[in-house]
């Protein structure tokens, strides 16, 4: 549940977190420290329990028909300000056609079948909420808010040294509605002045988690790792952008082109179909409105 670029409150959300994943997240605001760090400069959440996520996923009903059939996610933008630093309006439109072009597979990878519609575009100017979003978590969202368990609210403001972005589960909807979505810091969209995250992936990967995946670094080497069989084991998050990385001894070598990893943008560039499977299978069990 963070990009590459975790929130430093997610540590102490998954830290206490219980194996039932229909437990929500306690609010963002909080001393929290991050528990370690690497090239990226993020903070890294504990483990999270898929083992738990997959039996819950499982225990729900779901048919085959909402599995390959296309999801269009109704998506509202909503601008954080202080007054003079925001996210220019062609960096949101150039960061929502960032987000088809990488769910359709045209970077790489397969194609998702998921794709957002840009419903509207909120700007509001509050100092406080721009310069720490996720420490008003609660009173931001509330007020900002659009839409069901579909609806996509993604966040822009600008995030503390350690964060690039922050994202809420779908199992977690059913006991918070109201902290659903993404939060972003608005240097990461495209053209942005973040160095090697400029590209607008940290949405994609943070959207990713909001659409049920988790790292492929999750879990380490030991089962069941991401919970999606695809995506070879990984012991450790990606610095920088290598050639290549290997560091489990199962069968294949990290997964360091994928956006669940923690790669710089221009090393980024695919799903996988056991990801893209995972995705359809936690938006029919968790966010299809019926």
């Amino acid at each position: 549940m963070a990009r590459r670029t975790t929130a430093a409150a997610l540590v102490c959300l998954l830290a206490a977190w219980p194996l039932a994943v229909a437990s929500a997240p306690a609010t963002a605001a909080g001393g929290c420290s991050p528990a370690s760090r690497n090239g990226r400069g993020d903070a890294r959440p504990e483990p999270v329990p898929v083992a738990a996520m997959l039996a819950d996923l499982a225990s729900r009903d779901s048919s085959s028909a909402a599995l390959t059939a296309p999801i269009s996610v109704p998506l509202w933008v909503h601008v954080l300000t202080d007054g003079a630093r925001r996210a220019p309006d062609e960096a949101v439109t150039a960061q929502v056609a960032t987000l088809n072009a990488a769910y359709a597979g045209t970077y790489g990878g397969v194609d998702t079948h998921v794709r957002f519609r840009l419903e509207g575009v909120t700007v509001t100017a509050k100092a406080e909420w721009f310069a720490n979003p996720l420490a008003h978590e609660t009173e931001m969202k509330t007020e900002l808010r659009r839409g069901g368990p579909g609806t996509l609210n993604l966040y822009i403001g600008q995030l503390a040294e350690l964060v690039l972005g922050y994202s809420t589960y779908p199992f977690w909807y059913t006991t918070a509605p109201h902290l659903d979505g993404v939060v972003i810091d608005w240097r990461s969209l495209p053209g942005g002045s973040l160095a090697d995250f400029d590209r607008g992936f940290t949405s994609v990967h943070e959207i990713g988690h909001w659409l049920g995946l988790f790292h492929t670094f999750e879990n380490g080497c030991e089962a069941p790792g991401d919970g999606v069989e695809d995506t070879p084991p990984q012991a450790t998050p990606t610095v920088g952008c290598p050639e290549s990385k290997d560091t489990c001894s199962a069968p294949g070598a990290d997964p360091i082109h994928n956006y669940m990893d923690y790669t710089h943008d221009r090393c980024m560039s695919e799903f996988t179909q056991g990801q893209v499977d995972r995705m359809h299978e936690m938006w029919s069990a968790y966010r299809a409105q019926v």
